[in-house]
């Protein structure tokens, strides 16, 4: 059950992104929405089921009547009497349905039904809290790992500042080299201040979508050693097919299909007649005294019993109208059904594009990076020695730092489209089977 307590963050504490989302499940006020529904329709439940058990109530009634009695005059002296009559009557009332046609169970499963429903929101609401959770996790991850990337890239341009002031200095270089160097030198701190910004305002998105108090001073743990996901452990109808059994959406959707389908039953039924029994028993007692003679006290148990047929033959079209908004609730929820069955279909497969775009751009921004490392060390060297231009090291060192950051965003993207392809599968916070591997594969991933 989720907590309406608000964790406080423990600033010397590196959180995992497992940690976060228990987190963010009991803060976020979505789980707790989704949780008193699912309370609220399991009371729902509860008070269809009510309908099978006898009705008892007890009454007590205390009243005193006054009542006016005409007489002949020979009999009474004014022409009339008047009798004053107190009366207490404690009273118990038994009401029992025995038989509607099948409406208290139409109620039943709807509620059974909805019930099911709610379950399968409540699952989904965590779903979507925990991907929320986990893409700022990884657009934090992203930031630092930039903000690391810029770090090293103003040591690259230091480095290269440096080689062409030696070189000023040896008489092998101009002035205006160096000034370009500086130049760069200055780019490079301005990006690593914007890139330091840009991680400080991830932080507070992050301790925002887990529901505590926005501060830059979280801690979180990049697990920089995780293995990297490799391939698919699934063909794309599969995937689809995990999706369509597993995803709570439809699930709930379903569930909704089957108690617009029983609201129909209970409507249909209420064209029938209902057989119940009707039965009281109750302790009378009255005092009553008249104007004129005398009158005697009792104090009696009196009962009734009854069986009832009740069949309403006319209600102004409730019946009729009630039957109509049932049918078209199911048709709502059969079009609601397929629409998102639909989008189901499109977003495993935009994530199974994603994931394998994703993957390839990772294996290719790990050859960048080595290849431009390389290119700007023998530019570097080279430029020392007197063989190139400092305009050759300078574009070496731009395509360096294009080749870290896109490093950093294709392994950050990668590992989040491996999430991704979870949370459209049904597959997030689940113990099934995974869609991705650290092992490399050639055949599931391919259809």
């Amino acid at each position: 059950m989720p907590s309406q307590q608000t964790a406080a963050l423990d600033v010397a504490h590196a959180y995992t992104l497992a940690e976060l989302i228990d987190i963010a499940e009991h803060n976020n006020p979505q789980t707790r929405i989704a949780w008193e529904i699912a309370k609220q329709r399991a009371d729902r439940l509860g008070v269809a089921r009510s309908a099978y058990y006898p009705v008892l109530a007890g009454l007590a009634t205390f009243a005193d009547e006054h009542i006016i009695n005409p007489f002949p005059k020979p009999l009474a002296p004014l022409g009339y009497t008047l009798v004053n009559i107190p009366l207490v009557q404690p009273e118990i009332d038994l009401h029992y349905l025995l038989f509607d046609f099948g409406r208290r169970g139409a109620k039943v499963d709807a509620a059974v039904a909805q019930q099911l429903a709610a379950g399968a929101n409540f699952v989904q609401t965590n779903q979507n809290v925990a991907f929320q959770v986990a893409s700022r996790y990884y657009m934090l991850v992203t930031a630092q790992e930039r903000l690391q990337a810029a770090e090293e890239t103003l040591k690259t341009a230091r480095t290269t500042q440096d080689a062409a002031e030696n070189q000023l200095a040896n008489g092998r270089a101009t002035l205006p080299d160096v000034l370009n160097a500086r130049a760069e030198t200055s780019q490079a701190v301005f990006d690593r201040e914007s890139a330091d910004g840009d991680e400080k305002v991830a932080r507070v998105s992050l301790t925002e979508a887990i529901g505590v108090e926005p501060t830059p001073d979280i801690k979180i743990d990049r697990q920089s050693n995780a293995p990297i996901p490799q391939a698919l452990t699934m063909t794309i109808d599969a995937l689809i097919d995990r999706a369509v059994a597993d995803r709570p959406d439809l699930m709930a959707q379903a569930a909704e299909i089957r108690a617009a389908a029983d609201e129909i039953r209970a409507a249909k039924a209420e064209y029938r007649p209902t057989v119940s029994v009707a039965a009281s028993a109750a302790q009378t007692s009255i005092w009553p005294t008249s104007s004129y003679g005398e009158l005697g006290s009792a104090s009696k148990p009196t009962w009734s019993a009854a069986a009832v047929l009740e069949w309403r033959l006319f209600d102004g079209g409730a019946r009729k109208n009630e039957l109509a908004a049932a049918e078209s609730k199911h048709r709502q929820a059969q079009d609601e059904l397929t629409e998102k069955r639909d989008q189901a279909h499109r977003e495993v497969w935009t994530s199974y594009i994603g994931f394998r775009s994703a993957l390839k751009k990772q294996q290719a921004a790990v050859a960048l990076v080595d290849s431009a490392n390389e290119s700007y060390s023998a530019s570097l060297d080279a430029y020392r020695y007197g063989v190139k231009n400092l305009v050759d090291v300078l574009t070496a060192e731009r395509q360096l730092a294009q080749a870290r950051l896109s490093g950093v965003s294709a392994r950050s993207q990668l590992f989040l489209q491996a999430v991704n392809l979870e949370f459209v599968t049904g597959n997030l916070l689940r113990s099934q089977k995974p869609a991705t591997t650290t092992e490399r594969s050639d055949g599931p991933g391919k259809k």
